[in-house]
C-alpha cells in the first residue's frame, strides 16, 4: 500500500494529466503548451477514475493519519463526492461553454502570470490556440439539443465572439515583437474562425435546444452535505437565506430613515446608484483608490499580517468574460510559484453593448457602492485570504479550494470592515448591507431555480425588486446560477458559518481583542479554502480545541 503522500502524489498527477489547463493556472508550467481533453471517450474515463481514486481514499485509515493529513483526505474525499453527485446530470452535455473555458482561460492565464520568458509563453499560446478548434469539435459532437437549455445559448455565444476577437486582434496586439505578434496572428486567425462557426453551430441549435438546468433538490442537498460539509440541506438553506433577507431589510430600513427619512431602502439605493463612474475607466480608479484605502486601513489597525511581497492590480476584466459575468472578480497568483501579484478585475461592459447598457453597468458599481466591492475582492478579501494560503504546505489544499469558504471569506471580510469601522459614511454602510442582502436573494433565488420552483424570469425579477440591481445585471446574474448550481449559496452561507466559529476561537482564546481577532483571521486563511467543517477544525486546532 502506498503512503498517504504518495497516494495524494498519484491522485494530483493525474489531476494535472486531465486538467493541464489548470494544472498551468497553479503555475505548474509544464502543462502551458496542452489543453484539457473534451471527448465523450476522456470524460468517460475522467469519471470511471473518480469513482477508483473516491474508493481508494475511502480505505486509508484516518486513525493511522497526522492532524493535517486526516484534514486533507476529508478535502479529497468531498470533492470526489461533489463530482459523483452531479456526474449523472452530465453538464457536458447541457453547457456549451464547457468547450470555451479552457482554451480561452488557459491562453490569457499565460501572459497574465508571465511565469516563462515571452517567446516560450508565445509557443504555448499557440500549442494551445491549436488545440481549441479540436475542444470546439468535442463540444458540437457531445451537446444534445434536447439537454441544452435556451437560456444558455446567447451566453454562450457571446463568449465565443469575444474570444474570437480576442485571439484575432487582442492577444496579437499585446506583442510588440513583429515576429512573435506574427505568430499569434496567424494561430489566432484560424482559431477565430473556429470559435466563429461554434457561434454557428450554436445559433442552428436554437430551436431545438429545450434543455433542463435545475439540478434538482436531491442533488442540491447531496451537495451542501457531502461536499460542502455543511448540516443542513436545500431546504433548510433557503429558509435560512429569507430570515436573512428579512433581518437584513431591517437594517436598510434604518439606513434609509437616516439618509433620507423614508423606509423604502430600495429606492434610496436606486438614487445612490446614480452616483456612478461616467466611463469604465473611472470606474477602474475608483477600485483601485478604495483597494489601496482598505489596505492601509488593515494595516493600521492590525487586523491582520501581510505576506511578503504581496500585490493586487486593478485591471479591466479579460474581454473573454465580459459577456459571462457582470460583476468584480479576482484572479489570484498561482500556488505553485513564487509570484505574490493577483488581479482584481473591474467588471468592463462587452463589446458592442449599448450606452444605456453600459450606463446601467456602471450604476451596478456606483460610488457609494465601491468600497464594499474592493473589501470583497482585494483587501482582506479574495486577494489577501489566497495570498495568505500559500503558505500552507498541503499541495492539496493549494490545488482545491470551495467558493463556500473563498466567497464566504469575501463576504466576511466585508462584514468585519464594517464593524470595525471603516465604513464611515452611512451610504457605504448601506451599500454594505445592501451587497449583503443580495446575497441573502441569491440563496432564496438560486436553491428556489434548481428546486424548479421559480422560472428565469421570475428570478430575474425577484433580483430587479428585491435587491439593488439593474435589469442587466440582474439578467447575466440569473443566468449565472441557472449554469453554476450551488455557488450563488455560498457567500452568505460561508460568512455566517465564518462568524460562527470565530465565536468559538475567541471562547477557546480566551479574548476576542485585536490580537485574538488578527490570529483568528490569520489562522483559518492560511489553512486554505476548506470545506467549513474542516476548516473550523484547523482553525480551533491553531487555538488549542482538541480535534
Amino acid at each position: 500500500m502506498p503512503s498517504f503522500s504518495e497516494l495524494t502524489d498519484e491522485f494530483l498527477l493525474q489531476e494535472w494529466e486531465d486538467s493541464p489547463v489548470r494544472a498551468s493556472s497553479l503555475g505548474l508550467t509544464a502543462y502551458d503548451d496542452r489543453l484539457d481533453d473534451l471527448s465523450e471517450a476522456a470524460i468517460t474515463r475522467r469519471n470511471r477514475r473518480d469513482a477508483e481514486w473516491l474508493d481508494r481514499f475511502n480505505a486509508v485509515d484516518g486513525a493511522e493519519l497526522s492532524f493535517d493529513d486526516q484534514i486533507d483526505r476529508e478535502l479529497v474525499i468531498s470533492i470526489l463526492r461533489g463530482r459523483q453527485i452531479v456526474e449523472d446530470f452530465e453538464v457536458w452535455r447541457r453547457q456549451p461553454d464547457t468547450y470555451l473555458n479552457p482554451g480561452m482561460s488557459g491562453i490569457f492565464g499565460l501572459f497574465l502570470h508571465r511565469l516563462r520568458p515571452t517567446d516560450e509563453l508565445v509557443e504555448s499560446a499557440v500549442s494551445r490556440l491549436r488545440l481549441i478548434p479540436g475542444n470546439l469539435e468535442d463540444g458540437k459532437r457531445n451537446l444534445r439539443p434536447e439537454m441544452v437549455p435556451g437560456i444558455f445559448l446567447d451566453r454562450a455565444a457571446n463568449q465565443a465572439r469575444a474570444g474570437a476577437r480576442y485571439v484575432r486582434e487582442i492577444l496579437p496586439g499585446q506583442m510588440d515583437d513583429h515576429r512573435l505578434r506574427a505568430k499569434l496572428r496567424e494561430a489566432g486567425e484560424a482559431t477565430a474562425s473556429a470559435y466563429d462557426d461554434y457561434v454557428a453551430f450554436l445559433e442552428e441549435m436554437r430551436p431545438a435546444a429545450t434543455g433542463e438546468w435545475a439540478l434538482g433538490e436531491e442533488r442540491y442537498s447531496a451537495l451542501l452535505l457531502e461536499k460542502e460539509l455543511l448540516g443542513f440541506d436545500a431546504r433548510e438553506l433557503r429558509d435560512r437565506g429569507r430570515a436573512a433577507y428579512d433581518e437584513l431589510a431591517s437594517e436598510l430600513t434604518r439606513c434609509a430613515r437616516e439618509l433620507r427619512g423614508t423606509d423604502d431602502w430600495k429606492s434610496v439605493l436606486d438614487e445612490l446608484n446614480e452616483d456612478h463612474p461616467p466611463t469604465p475607466e473611472a470606474m477602474r480608479v475608483g477600485y483601485e483608490e478604495w483597494t489601496q484605502k482598505a489596505r492601509e486601513y488593515l494595516r493600521e489597525h492590525r487586523l491582520v499580517s501581510f505576506p511578503e511581497g504581496e500585490e493586487c492590480a486593478v485591471v479591466p476584466s479579460p474581454p473573454f468574460q465580459r459577456p459571462v459575468l457582470a460583476v468584480a472578480s479576482y484572479m489570484s497568483p498561482p500556488p505553485f510559484s513564487d509570484k505574490m501579484l493577483g488581479h482584481f478585475f473591474v467588471p468592463f461592459p462587452p463589446d458592442g453593448a449599448s450606452e444605456d447598457e453600459i450606463q446601467k453597468r456602471l450604476a451596478s458599481n456606483s460610488y457609494p457602492g465601491i468600497p464594499t466591492t474592493a473589501v470583497h475582492e482585494a483587501y482582506p478579501g479574495h486577494h489577501w485570504h489566497l495570498v495568505m494560503s500559500k503558505s500552507n504546505p498541503s499541495r492539496l489544499r493549494q490545488a482545491f479550494r470551495t467558493p463556500y469558504f473563498s466567497e464566504g471569506w469575501a463576504l466576511y471580510a466585508e462584514r468585519m470592515m464594517r464593524e470595525q469601522g471603516f465604513f464611515t459614511d452611512l451610504r457605504w454602510e448601506m451599500n454594505q448591507y445592501e451587497a449583503t442582502i443580495f446575497r441573502a436573494a441569491r440563496i432564496v433565488v438560486d436553491i428556489s431555480l434548481h428546486m424548479g420552483e421559480m422560472t428565469w424570469d421570475e428570478a430575474v425579477e425577484f433580483m430587479t425588486t428585491r435587491t439593488g440591481l439593474t435589469e442587466p445585471t440582474a439578467k447575466a446574474e440569473v443566468t449565472r446560477y441557472c449554469a453554476w448550481p450551488t455557488q450563488a449559496s455560498s457567500y452568505l452561507t460561508g460568512c455566517l458559518e465564518i462568524v460562527r466559529i470565530r465565536d468559538a476561537f475567541f471562547a477557546a482564546h480566551g479574548s476576542s481583542d485585536t490580537d485574538a481577532l488578527r490570529a483568528f483571521h490569520d489562522g483559518i486563511t492560511s489553512s486554505g479554502g476548506l470545506p467549513i467543517a474542516l476548516a473550523e477544525r484547523a482553525v480551533l486546532a491553531k487555538a488549542g480545541v482538541p480535534a
